[in-house]
């Protein structure tokens, strides 16, 4: 009885001593196996990526969790029974069920519908039970069949014939192969790759074939990896297709260029002669430049004339002038004393570097009395520097790519209905109005002025 006593206990320590020292012996409770291989799907398919308990148990009232690279968003979670969509990848939306049918035995089976190319790379299939959790890594790998490979004739290229190889709806991305009858390989010259929505990829592969070389050929797709590969698709081409050249060709050809160049030649020879006559013309219309003043009937109470006319410039003080029919009393502008109905006309007018100025022209009958467009609709057209901006008073405005110059040179040309800004410096043209029918109206020089720093000048 006592050696009987003496083994017990000893069994009983070395249990004892089991559990102390190997805790996780009582922790494993069970493991999660996966596919020790990668799964393959086909793109707008069904896939089942397996996943079961071992040993076999019911995994009925424990979490399952199938994520990608994080617990949170996943792609599919049954918990306590019941399966949970509120914090699920949105790619995955509709698209995955866990297989029940045999949960009792331990199977948590993930169903994906309609796969895509993005569904490609790894998944962790997680089970856990109370505070006992357990996962495995499996791998997934997609392919996609798409079209068969089609062969155009694109036109002559290098001295040969260029041929297309077309197709689309492959994925990965195929290796396209072009080949002679007898099975060699041919190198193609050029190879344009793209993606559609899907992520399908869509190929064109070019080969040019010349008279010399195997003029019939065949081009065919595969993926490696997956062992797909679609049929051929083979072109037959004979003598007719390369062009015979003949004498006469040859005779035509060079009498087609030698026209092509006499014409190029006679255009830009009319566009310089047409340059040069309306460069001639200015320059005689330079000759006799308008002396411009400005008007005080016309001038608003804040701009104060100076210089009999030519300079101007704004002040806080109303001027007493009387409020007559032709003064404005909105905008502080004024209109030249001169009006032209005819010929070609300009003046220059020196702006410096002020602010919150606009020059141009405008037509008699402008609207002088309370707040009006400052546009062609009305009557004005002008460039000028208003709100840090050099801008054509268009409608609405045109923005100016360059800074205002410290001249601006106005250009009228009653006859052709256009008004021309020129830099005075640089001689570069700044823009140009057309100005309309005006049949008999006459057409008066116009300034703006609306800063206490401004003051312009007219030249000469």
């Amino acid at each position: 009885m006592e050696v009987l006593s003496v083994g017990s206990s000893l069994h009983e320590l070395i249990i004892f001593f089991l559990m102390l020292c190997v805790p996780g012996l009582d922790s494993a409770r069970f493991s999660v196996i996966g596919p020790d291989h990668p799964v393959t799907a086909v793109v707008g398919e069904e896939i089942v990526l397996p996943c079961h308990l071992s040993p076999r148990m019911s995994a009925e009232n424990m979490e399952v969790r199938w994520f990608r690279h994080e617990l949170t968003p996943f792609v599919h979670l049954y918990r306590r029974g019941e399966e949970e969509f509120g914090q699920q990848m949105p790619e995955y939306h509709g698209r995955t069920e866990l297989l029940k049918d045999g949960i009792t035995n331990g199977n948590v089976h993930l169903g994906i519908l309609n796969v895509r190319p993005s569904d490609e790379g790894q998944y962790r299939c997680s089970v856990q039970e109370g505070d006992f959790q357990e996962e495995a890594v499996l791998e997934l790998e997609v392919a996609a069949s798409g079209s068969a490979p089609q062969i155009s004739v694109e036109g002559y290229q290098d001295g040969g014939i260029q041929m297309v190889c077309h197709l689309a709806g492959w994925y990965p991305e195929p290796e396209v192969l072009w080949r002679d009858l007898s099975g060699q390989r041919l190198s193609s010259s050029v190879e344009t790759k793209s993606r559609d929505a899907q992520g399908l990829f869509e190929i064109k592969s070019s080969l040019v074939v010349t008279e010399r070389s195997n003029q019939n050929v065949s081009c065919s797709v595969r993926i490696a990896h997956f062992s797909l590969e679609k049929d051929p698709s083979t072109f037959y081409m004979s003598d007719s297709f390369f062009p015979r050249a003949s004498l006469w060709m040859v005779g035509w050809s060079v009498t087609l260029v030698i026209l092509l160049v006499f014409v190029c030649l006679a255009w830009f020879l009319f566009r310089l002669t047409g340059k040069i006559r309306t460069e001639l013309e200015w320059r005689r219309a330079l000759l006799d430049a308008a002396n411009v003043t400005l008007d005080p009937d016309t001038a608003h109470p804040l701009l104060v004339l100076l210089e009999d006319g030519k300079r101007v410039r704004w002040t806080l003080t109303e001027q007493p002038r009387p409020d007559t029919p032709e003064r404005f009393d909105y905008w502080e502008c004024a209109l030249g004393c001169e009006g032209f109905t005819w010929g070609r006309h300009y003046w220059e007018v020196e702006v410096g570097d002020r602010r919150e100025w606009a020059v141009g022209v405008a037509r008699e009958s402008v609207s002088r009395k309370g707040e009006i467009s400052l546009s062609p609709r009305e009557g004005i057209w002008a460039v000028g520097w208003w709100l840090d901006q050099f801008q054509a008073l268009t409608d609405p405005v045109t923005l100016l790519p360059l800074s205002p110059p410290s001249r601006i040179r106005v250009c009228l040309d009653c006859d052709r209905g256009q008004v021309t800004f020129i830099d005075a410096g640089t001689e570069a043209s700044i823009f140009t109005f057309l100005l309309g029918s005006l049949p008999g109206e006459r057409i008066r020089p116009w300034i703006l002025v609306w800063d206490t720093d401004t003051e312009l000048r007219l030249c000469p």
